[in-house]
């Protein structure tokens, strides 16, 4: 299978959540703040309400990120809409919203931000969620380029790539399992992504040698992130993207050009 190619280059620096830790997580607020830190990409998760919206969410219960409570897949449009997700955080955050997938799209649009958007499939959700969020990332970001689409749900990313040939898919693990190589070739997945304290040089070097640029999570020293870079990791996550980012404004050439 062919894979689809990123129409950007590949940024350094993506704000883990919207904002990092500089704003409520996964918020328009955060969004806003990566902005004007000039931070050129971001990242959000995404998961589907009872009415089965998408809406940007990392747990599958509202207690920890907003005043709401019970699962995300089992509350309403209705109630997501009037949550407040800032308060929890910080007092000047108070009344911040929940965001819909599409306001995030709407935002990230005006503001220039390059997005990855991350589904993320309540238990028993995964097919859905990939469904759902691949048609409408393909909707809220037509007639501009297509972010990069991610999981850790293998199942989810077969189901977007089903629905959405064209979308350029990541595959995400903590530690990637032995036959990473063949379960990211499995969704025809541009890049794969893992966790910093996780990452092995010989997976490197077979990513390398695939043309699969790698990215980590979540990276939150300067240090940490130029240390990563010369091994060869192509991108990092950061909470704190007042200290890692990418201030020189230089940009990865994407590896986009992956052939089956």
């Amino acid at each position: 299978m062919i894979r689809p190619r990123l129409g950007w280059s590949l940024p350094r620096v993506f704000a883990h959540r919207c904002g990092g830790a500089l704003a409520p997580e996964n918020t328009l607020a955060g969004l806003r703040i990566a902005a004007r830190m000039g931070v050129r990409a971001v990242e959000f998760d995404v998961m589907l309400s009872a009415d089965g919206s998408p809406w940007l969410m990392h747990d599958e219960r509202l207690e920890r990120t907003s005043n709401g409570s019970g699962r995300v897949c089992e509350t309403s449009d209705a109630t997501l809409r009037v949550l407040d997700a800032g308060a929890y955080q910080h007092p000047a955050f108070l009344g911040e919203p929940v965001p819909s997938l599409a306001s995030a799209a709407l935002l990230c649009r005006q503001l220039g931000l390059v997005a990855n958007v991350e589904i993320k499939p309540a238990a028993g959700f995964e097919v859905l969620t990939g469904e759902v969020v691949a048609r409408q990332v393909r909707e809220f970001w037509a007639g501009t380029e297509l972010p990069l689409v991610s999981s850790f749900s293998e199942d989810a990313l077969l189901a977007a790539r089903e629905v959405a040939p064209e979308l350029p898919l990541g595959a995400l693990y903590e530690r990637p399992p032995d036959d990473w190589l063949t379960r990211v070739n499995r969704v025809a997945a541009l890049s794969l992504h893992c966790d910093a304290e996780q990452l092995d040089d010989s997976v490197l070097s077979r990513a390398r040698a695939n043309g699969i640029p790698l990215l980590c999570y979540t990276v939150n020293e300067l240090g940490a992130a130029e240390a990563l870079f010369r091994r060869g990791v192509m991108a990092v996550f950061s909470d704190r993207i007042d200290c890692v980012r990418d201030s020189s404004e230089i940009f990865l050439p994407a590896l986009a050009m992956r052939q089956p």
